[in-house]
């Protein structure tokens, strides 16, 4: 006790001290947590604004299904899906940036601004792709207010949330037009400025030289001060923006064989003779073909070229194929061909399922007002009355004029395989519509046909094969050191990947290879794939090779390079030296004697073309020469392939400028052509962009 009694003191301090050491680190911990699952988050950084992972994903997911819609496919394949994720990203920058800068300008859109830009005399093209009579191709204005009316009483919010999108596009269109406007408007050209294009385009030169070529020395040893000296004067060029890295990989095909490929049309052919005594042609094209493609009736020019030069000819029942299109094997039956018109012109009254009570329900209602309409009663208003759709309710029911693949397949074949005048009662994904044909225009032969695919695809025997030797492989490499000679025994082919960013998604000789880019930026030098890799059609076995670091390369890394550069400087030296001893003479025709060669002409020559025929392009002289004085002798000029001394004999100035300002209004506009994409480029330089997609995509 006594012990304790008389260090009280300094126990009290220490377990106080122990203390505040633990709640510093548990409140490290408890702050530093979210800090590193941020990081882990975040899909990139522009300009100190983090972009995270949920916010960039909700993006690419809106693009992924605008690319769908667009290509009007179910799906998106790898190397298509890197398209998206690549659009996403460079849009998502640009946003960043844009705003930034809007805001430092004071870049704005005024209420009455975006007004007239929404419903004014001319609205921006977004609001009249939506909002436009699909028939006429006009601005529909009522269809508009009609969208807005509805939406506050849509409960989903779904067309509040297209709305609120919809507008925003337009604000950050209308702010980026303006930007672009004020780096335009801030280009200018001199005179002067105007001068020297003209010399540079059109003043032409006459002059004799020497030239002392670099083939003429050999035997030049090169020194480690040599390649220093080279490096760090040219080291400018040496700068990585970003890290990259390259890698060894083995590749083991499992493409289809030509056995396979027999196999598929093998396959093809017995399903020829059930669609050639198929008593339901649409169902059997449903069961067997690969591709699901709702089969309607087509014009001249929109089916297959293969088909579109045969189907129009035949008769209903003709069988084409099998023949190899895309990938696949096909064979097409023609179901049907007939005269059809070109567009309809047409009004319904949609019933609501739902509201209707149900299917059943929304038919003897529907059927019921196409008794009232049969007792003459007006379309328009039992339109206004029953109708639910919102963009024709108001015109009668209107729906203008259409040609084919406008309307749901359904409610096309309704009206363009009826006649004018009649009312026709069809189900769609909409409801019930109840169709009047008000007139039918044109005519032309159209076809239906019914093609059945089958894609050439590895049997599972080529993929066994290929796959079992990748195994085989994999299970002998043991190290980086292992795979060059495993390979070479098994004989093998090691291919090289040089300078892959985490940006790329494509490696040489590999589709879809963007798994074996994210697997070198997640190995260690030197490091062999533990997995096979499996990219499409391919098993791959790979091995990094080497990371070169954000910043500049380093002399070895970069040596090999430079070795063709820094031996031509060591033999520009020597011929420097020669060559200067030669010029103490007083023309060039004695120099050339001194040298033991002959004095070359070069005539007509142009800045903006600076090429010696028969010789090289040679900046540097034709530099040197444009800015020398007539008839003196120059200096040694070093060139990329030699060294030379000349002297300028004649020159042509260009006419005097006439219509300066048509000329003046020419360069500023191919400089403001340049100039939007260079301020771009300088702005994402300035907001130190960091791109961390290479975690997730």
């Amino acid at each position: 006790m006594n012990y304790l009694r008389n260090r009280a003191g300094i126990i009290i301090v220490a377990v106080i001290g122990l203390a505040i050491v633990a709640f510093l680190v548990s409140d490290a911990i408890r702050l530093g947590s979210p800090f590193w699952s941020a990081s882990r988050n975040q899909v990139g950084e522009v300009a100190g604004e983090t972009i995270s992972f949920n916010e960039f994903s909700d993006k690419v997911d809106q693009a992924t299904n605008a690319f769908k819609m667009q290509m009007r496919k179910n799906s998106v394949d790898p190397s298509m899906m890197g398209y998206v994720v690549d659009n996403a990203w460079n849009q998502t920058v640009s946003e960043i940036i844009l705003k930034k800068q809007f805001e430092k300008v004071g870049l704005n859109v005024g209420e009455d601004e975006l007004f007239d830009m929404i419903q004014g005399k001319n609205p921006n093209p977004q609001i009249l792709r939506y909002f436009s009579d699909p028939a006429t191709g006009q601005f529909d204005r009522a269809k508009l207010i009609q969208f807005l009316k509805n939406m506050d009483s849509d409960a989903s919010g779904k067309s509040k949330n297209q709305w609120i999108a919809l507008e925003n596009g337009i604000l950050e269109e209308r702010l980026a037009g303006k930007y672009d406007a004020l780096v335009r408007n801030s280009l200018y050209v001199t005179d002067v400025d105007l001068k020297d294009r003209q010399i540079y385009q059109q003043k032409l030169v006459n002059f004799k030289y020497v030239n002392l070529d670099y083939s003429s020395v050999s035997n030049v040893k090169l020194t480690e001060d040599d390649y220093e000296s080279f490096y760090q004067e040219h080291k400018y060029m040496f700068k990585h923006p970003k890290e990259t890295r390259s890698l060894d990989y083995v590749v083991f095909d499992a493409s289809p064989t030509r056995t396979d490929s027999l196999a598929v049309r093998q396959q093809i052919e017995k399903l020829l003779i059930g669609f050639r005594n198929s008593s339901n042609d649409s169902l059997f094209v449903g069961l067997n073909a690969d591709t699901k493609l709702p089969i309607k009736y087509l014009k001249k020019g929109e089916l297959d070229p293969v088909l579109d030069s045969v189907f129009f000819t035949k008769s209903k029942g003709f069988i084409y194929g099998p023949y190899l299109s895309n990938g696949a094997y096909k064979i097409a039956k023609l179901l049907d061909a007939r005269i059809s018109p070109d567009s309809v012109k047409a009004r319904h009254i949609l019933i609501d399922v739902n509201a209707a009570g149900g299917l059943d329900k929304a038919k003897i209602k529907a059927d019921s007002i196409k008794g009232l309409l049969q007792l003459g009663y007006p379309f328009a208003s039992l339109a206004k009355r029953f109708s639910a759709d919102p963009g024709s309710k108001d015109k009668g029911g209107s729906l203008g004029t259409f040609a084919r693949n406008m309307m749901v397949p359904v409610f096309e074949e309704a009206c363009f395989n009826g006649k004018k005048g009649d009312l026709k009662v069809v189900t769609s994904n909409y409801g019930v519509h109840l169709i009047e044909i008000m007139d039918q225009m044109g005519a032309s032969k159209v076809v239906k046909v019914g093609v059945i695919d089958k894609a050439i695809a590895p049997s599972a025997e080529t993929q066994r094969k290929a796959y079992s030797d990748a195994t085989s492989f994999l299970s002998v490499v043991n190290n980086a050191q292992t795979f060059d000679d495993k390979a070479k025994q098994m004989k093998y082919v090691v291919r090289t990947a040089e300078d892959i960013a985490s940006d790329h998604s494509y490696v040489i000789g590999i589709e879809n290879s963007r798994e074996l880019v994210r697997w070198a930026f997640k190995a260690d030098i030197g490091e062999v794939s533990t997995d096979i890799l499996e990219l499409g059609n391919k098993y791959v076995i790979a091995r990094l090779k080497n990371v070169e670091e954000e910043g500049y390369r380093s002399l070895s890394s970069v040596k090999k390079e430079i070795e063709y550069e820094v031996r031509n400087v060591a033999k520009a030296k020597i011929l420097v030296k020669k060559l200067e001893d030669a010029l103490a003479s007083s023309n060039i025709e004695q120099v050339a004697q001194k040298l033991g060669k002959s004095v070359e002409i070069a005539q007509n020559i142009l800045m903006s073309n600076p090429i010696i025929p028969g010789v090289a392009r040679e900046d540097k002289l034709i530099g040197s020469v444009f800015g020398s004085k007539m008839g003196k002798m120059s200096k040694a000029i070093v060139g990329d392939k030699g060294v030379y001394a000349f002297v300028l004999y004649s020159f042509a100035n260009p006419p005097e400028l006439t219509d300066k300002k048509i000329l003046k209004q020419n360069l500023v506009q191919q400089q403001a052509t340049k100039a939007v994409d260079n301020v771009m480029e300088a702005l994402k330089y300035v907001a130190n962009v960091k791109d961390y997609r290479i975690k997730f995509y």
